[in-house]
């Protein structure tokens, strides 16, 4: 009779997490492996959330985030879209946020996601892009409001330096950032590619050099 081999914790969880990133082999040259030992229970779940990442930093930390709209602009692909199965010359609005909790008397800022996103306009609903175009909430939470039936379907993650990043976090440049790339998908046609990338402590990294 055949048996299956035992596996310890760490490496049942590992399997399962790899089975919930369809696209990992595909993941760009820049992403490194990182043990999930070295990170946070709360960093292992932000890698899989399937909700909204804004309300699940919000109640885990006990602390209000908001989004800051950094970057909002149309753009036109110079060659087809794989992952948003576009052509080219076809049009995407590429969008940069940040999502922090704002200093306050006795509590220091504190950025949580860094967040880019390519959006499909034509693809989404008449509420959901005039609450894209005015840049006051996330994603999630416009789709979440629509009613909108939509899914994530998880690529890659792993672990990524922060290369030329914007004025206002800047001072994270080459730190690393704990990254995962996912489509939002709505009957079987991508609405947007998104990825975001979360600070982390350099440790995490310290055994792989």
């Amino acid at each position: 009779m055949k048996t299956t081999p035992f596996l310890d914790g760490e490496a049942l969880v590992s399997k399962r997490l790899q089975s919930l990133f369809s696209c990992q082999n595909a993941r760009p040259g820049r992403f490194t492996d990182v043990e999930l030992t070295r990170l946070t229970p709360f960093q292992r779940a932000l890698l899989v959330t399937d909700g909204t990442v804004t309300r699940f930093i919000e109640t885990y930390t006990l602390s209000p985030v908001e989004i800051t709209l950094l970057r909002q602009e149309a753009q036109k692909l110079p060659e087809g879209h794989i992952w948003l199965e576009l052509s080219c010359d076809e049009e995407i609005v590429y969008r940069e946020v940040l999502l922090q909790t704002p200093s306050t008397e006795g509590r220091a800022q504190h950025i949580h996601a860094y967040a880019v996103s390519e959006i499909v306009p034509h693809r989404l609903p008449k509420r959901v892009w005039d609450g894209v175009t005015t840049g006051k909430q996330g994603l999630g939470r416009l789709l979440l409001r629509s009613r909108l039936e939509t899914h994530r379907e998880l690529l890659w993650w792993g672990i990524e330096r922060g290369i030329s990043l914007p004025d206002v976090i800047k001072h994270l440049e080459n730190e690393p950032f704990l990254s995962r790339t996912y489509r939002v998908v709505a009957d079987r046609i991508p609405l947007m590619l998104i990825t975001e990338k979360f600070p982390v402590q350099a440790s995490v990294l310290e055994n792989d050099r």
